[in-house]
């Protein structure tokens, strides 16, 4: 199976991304990362180093997201690309230092699953 994706993240993704950011920073600065990544161009980095650089474990293909995007994969439908802000180089987030998954854990574990090495799009900010 090869995971395809879509040229811009779901609508849905910004407020998801937000509802996770005001986790790890202040409301305000929340919202002027998201709308930094609405306005970020699309580019694209490795499953493996999107995971390397978060810090964060790969999910098992049984978690029930992972599987839900596996199966999206499984039937042909595109997935959306990822929203990710570099922790120790921005301003709102100077005191973590890795890079951080604002919206698409999931979408990148499904997609590490399948090939480690697969070009994942996403928007950096």
């Amino acid at each position: 199976m090869k995971e395809h994706w879509k040229d811009e993240p779901d609508a849905h993704d910004y407020p998801a991304a937000h509802d996770y950011l005001t986790l790890v920073t202040a409301e305000p600065a929340a919202t002027r990362l998201v709308d930094e990544l609405k306005t970020a161009g699309l580019t694209h980095r490795k499953a493996k180093d999107i995971l390397r650089a978060s810090g964060l474990p790969l999910l098992p293909t049984d978690n029930v997201h992972v599987s839900k995007d596996l199966d999206k994969v499984k039937d042909g439908k595109a997935l959306s690309p990822v929203l990710l802000v570099r922790g120790h180089t921005h301003p709102d987030l100077t005191a973590r230092d890795d890079l951080v998954i604002a919206d698409g854990y999931h979408r990148v574990c499904a997609s590490h699953h399948l090939d480690e090495n697969a070009d994942i799009p996403c928007k950096l900010v």
